[in-house]
């Protein structure tokens, strides 16, 4: 496992969308077959316009709003939910305000901001174009990292490149995750700064920093 790894490394290239025509049933009719909770929509030129989900979906089958036309003075949340409830088309029904990345972006960054907001994918643009999109589940598999990989990945990149220590003056050992650290070093600061390094090091569990 590299910790320089990219969302482009671990997304799924392989993205099932839909055309802003597409009718409302063909779009609930692929979020069933396909077992999904959303599908982005995209234009002729793969251009992301929106995401459909299930709960987009929903507005119409709970009449939450109704058909009746809401008051001028009524908020734009409710006149988006009106909107919704009349939808007949992807366009009509998707959210437009779509959470993505870049495929350069770090997996650590995606990591993040799944963790953080709550989400369960990010949609990759590149250019505007919709080139993939990385669930919660592609980044959990940077844990299925080999531990020997893992200790080779601290030693390279973050004791050497990154803190430009003799890797071979530094014990690292890797069990399941959890990297221990050992040995000694001349600056005071490099204690912490090995430690926090490594524990953005995707795949690793956690750090016992026993470095004087």
């Amino acid at each position: 496992m590299n910790s320089k790894v990219t969302v482009a490394d671990v997304m799924t290239t392989d993205v099932v969308t839909v055309p802003p025509t597409a009718p409302f049933k063909e779009v609930a009719r692929v979020l069933v077959s396909r077992g999904i909770s959303a599908v982005p929509v995209v234009d002729e030129e793969s251009r992301l316009l929106g995401v459909v989900s299930e709960a987009d979906l929903l507005v119409k089958e709970s009449g939450s709003t109704g058909w009746k036309r809401p008051a001028m003075i009524a908020g734009a949340k409710r006149w988006r939910k009106w909107a919704k409830a009349r939808a007949t088309t992807a366009a009509e029904a998707m959210t437009p305000a779509v959470k993505s990345i870049e495929p350069t972006a770090s997996l650590s960054e995606a990591a993040r901001r799944l963790t953080e907001e709550r989400l369960r994918r990010l949609f990759v643009v590149e250019d505007g174009k919709l080139v993939g999109v990385i669930a919660r589940r592609d980044a959990v598999r940077a844990f299925l990292a080999d531990d020997e990989d893992l200790r080779e990945t601290i030693r390279t990149e973050v004791l050497r490149d990154g803190l430009w220590l003799d890797p071979d003056t530094i014990e690292v050992s890797v069990r399941d995750g959890v990297v221990t650290l050992r040995g000694t070093v001349e600056r005071r600061s490099e204690v912490a700064l090995a430690e926090s390094m490594t524990a953005r090091t995707p795949g690793v569990v956690d750090v016992r920093n026993e470095l004087t």
